[in-house]
This record gives structure tokens, C-alpha cells and sequence, in this order.
């Protein structure tokens, strides 16, 4: 039984170790496959939230300055006011117009959040 230093594997063992070697690669593949698909998955729904945050910040910030603008406008009346009572009434009515807005303000921030939200869960 001379065999030159060869190993010879008799075919039923080769075959078994292919077949093994070929489920190691089809499991490899299946892997790869889905660690591709996941990072995808997470980099659609970074760049969704991305997106989401940067519109609301944008909409916090015309509230911002629609805000100051009304501020602004209140104290342009209030400098012309030609007495304490008109001093009170306009400013319950800039009172009453805050209240309003920034309770409308308040509302359409939590909508916009709220599709950020329902819009990161849904990926």
C-alpha cells in the first residue's frame, strides 16, 4: 500500500465532505444575504428619520418665526395704544391670537411627528 504521501479519501467520504462544504456556502450566501437586506433596511430608515427630523425642524422653525413676528407687530401696536385700556385690549387679543396658535402650532408638530414615527415603524 505504497501511496506516495497521497491521502486518498474513499468517495463516500469526499462526497459527504463536498455536500457539507456546499450547505457551508449555501448558509454563507444566505448570510450575506441578509446582512445586506438588514443594512439596507436600517440605512432607508435612518435617512427616512433623517428627512423627518430636518422637515420638522423646519416647520419649528417657521413657527419660530411667525411667533416673533406676531411679538413684533404687538409691540408696533402697543407703542401707538393711546391708553391703558387699549393697552389691555390689545394685549388680550395678542394673548388670545398666541393661545390659538400655539395650540395649533403644538398640533401640527405632533402630526408631523407622529407620520415620523408611524413612518420609521412601518420599515
Amino acid at each position: 500500500m505504497a501511496n506516495d504521501g497521497k491521502y486518498d479519501m474513499p468517495g463516500e467520504m469526499r462526497a459527504f465532505a463536498e455536500k457539507g462544504l456546499e450547505q457551508a456556502r449555501t448558509a454563507f450566501d444566505a448570510f450575506v444575504t441578509a446582512a445586506q437586506q438588514a443594512a439596507t433596511a436600517t440605512q432607508t430608515q435612518v435617512m427616512t428619520a433623517q428627512s423627518g427630523a430636518r422637515e420638522l425642524g423646519q416647520l419649528a422653525l417657521r413657527f419660530a418665526e411667525r411667533n416673533i413676528s406676531s411679538s413684533f407687530e404687538f409691540a408696533q401696536k402697543l407703542m401707538h395704544a393711546k391708553d391703558a385700556a387699549e393697552v389691555a385690549a390689545l394685549h388680550a387679543d395678542y394673548v388670545r391670537s398666541q393661545m390659538a396658535a400655539l395650540s395649533d402650532q403644538a398640533q401640527e408638530l405632533g402630526r408631523q411627528a407622529g407620520k415620523m414615527g408611524g413612518s420609521a415603524a412601518s420599515h
